[in-house]
């Protein structure tokens, strides 16, 4: 009997210490909730401040074309001659133009340059779904100037007639076009990055997690009626 009562009270003890064990918390201290988690990944939002050299380069690229058909119309359609001379010397109109082209893409390559090292940062902090989103349109501009630098240098080595001064509005045509097809693409972007500066969401993973908390899965059996 006595051997009886000590194994009994040995079971129970037992018993006692993993009823213990499987009652402790695993996790010491209060659970931290997922409000707390979603306000400190907006404090750790890092703004995206490509939008400040679209927008130079936007004013770049009308000023640059509007310069271009004011020296055209004084320089190489001879409006104003002597005011020609006395900016640009032997310099020929033409030749302005074509040197401020080239200037012009050049500052297109940084702004691609520039773009591409912070679009590369904001997918490694989990924003893949605004670095697709974007992935065509941040090379629009760059292929838009390359395309019009081409243009350019067909209509200066085709050696077309001067004959009223047909290569210098041919100049001017694809500069104007080139303005009216990036504009929209650099607006477009600038827009795109100011509201994702300005909703400060969480990566795409922070996004997904909520709508998922809600699915609830299904197990067991399930009958099918026929």
């Amino acid at each position: 009997m006595e051997s009886e009562g000590m194994s009994h009270r040995a079971v129970s003890s037992s018993v006692d210490v993993s009823q213990s064990v499987e009652e402790d918390p695993l996790v010491d201290g209060p659970l931290i909730s997922h409000d707390a988690l979603q306000s400190a990944i907006r404090r750790e939002f890092t703004t995206l401040p490509t939008h400040c050299p679209a927008v130079l380069l936007l004013l770049l690229q009308v000023v640059y074309v509007s310069l271009s058909v004011c020296v055209a119309i004084v320089c190489v359609l001879e409006v104003g001659r002597e005011e020609c001379v006395r900016v640009l010397g032997n310099v020929r109109g033409q030749s302005v133009v074509v040197i401020g082209k080239v200037f012009v893409w050049l500052c297109v390559l940084l702004f691609g340059v520039c773009v591409q090292h912070h679009h590369s940062r904001v997918r490694s902090r989990g924003y893949l779904r605004f670095y697709r989103d974007n992935r065509t349109l941040k090379h629009l501009p760059f292929l838009i100037h390359s395309a019009g630098n081409t243009a350019v240098l067909v209509v200066m080595s085709a050696g077309l007639p001067e004959v009223d001064h047909l290569p210098v509005y041919l100049l001017l045509g694809i500069l104007g076009l080139e303005l009216l097809v990036s504009l929209p693409c650099l607006i477009i972007y600038t827009v795109r990055v100011v509201r994702f500066n300005r909703d400060r969401a969480g990566p795409d993973i922070s996004q997904e997690e909520p709508s998922t908390s809600y699915n609830t899965t299904e197990t067991g059996f399930r009958y099918i009626y026929t």
